[in-house]
């Protein structure tokens, strides 16, 4: 994958992310964290959660508060072969 493609996969993913986390925003902050982990547990393959923990260990990654509290409960993934 080249680094154009690397970049427009993690703009999608962030704003995938972001897209479940203002669906869940209503809810009480604990509640609402955990239903986002939960949708992205569910329903994520292993190699967009690494992509995601990617993503989340950069700087002005341009997650949405509630993606970044989510990520605690979010599984990260074993090794995702290439």
């Amino acid at each position: 994958m080249d680094s154009e493609s690397h970049k427009s996969t993690a703009t999608k993913l962030v704003y995938m992310a972001n897209q479940i986390a203002t669906f869940f925003h209503s809810q009480p902050k604990d509640e609402a964290a955990a239903a986002v982990a939960d949708h992205i547990n569910h329903f994520w393959e292993p190699r967009m959660r690494q992509q995601f923990f990617d993503i989340l260990e950069q700087q002005n990654n341009g997650l949405d508060a509630l993606v970044v509290e989510a990520a605690k409960q979010i599984r990260k993934p074993g090794p995702v072969p290439v």
